[in-house]
């Protein structure tokens, strides 16, 4: 969904009455700074320029820590993933290499 429809589903509930005018202008302001202000939205490219390894949250290189701030998911979820595709079919270890060489490391 755009931001031009979630604007006006926002505005559709506040004139049904769902929401007050205080709601109406915290949910509009948090989706314009959810999505950067762009009209068209987060897309792939703008999510993966986002993606850095993190220097805090790490155990091996950070790129779970990372992954954790670019997508919202906790790194403990992405740590289980990643353990599973190891021990599933040894992918897993090829893509955290990876990403590990590839992607850089937060500022």
């Amino acid at each position: 969904m755009s931001v031009a429809e979630e604007i006006k589903r926002l505005h559709e509930l506040h004139q049904a009455g769902a929401l007050s005018d205080d709601e109406f202008a915290q949910a509009k302001a948090r989706l314009l700074q959810q999505q950067g202000g762009s009209a068209g939205g987060d897309g792939p490219g703008e999510s993966l320029n986002r993606l850095r390894r993190s220097r805090s949250d790490r155990w091996l290189g950070g790129v779970c820590g990372g992954l954790s701030m670019a997508t919202g998911l906790d790194s403990w979820i992405w740590r289980v993933i990643f353990a599973m595709a190891v021990l599933s079919v040894g992918v897993g270890l090829g893509i955290y290499l990876l990403l590990w060489i590839f992607v850089p490391e937060e500022d």
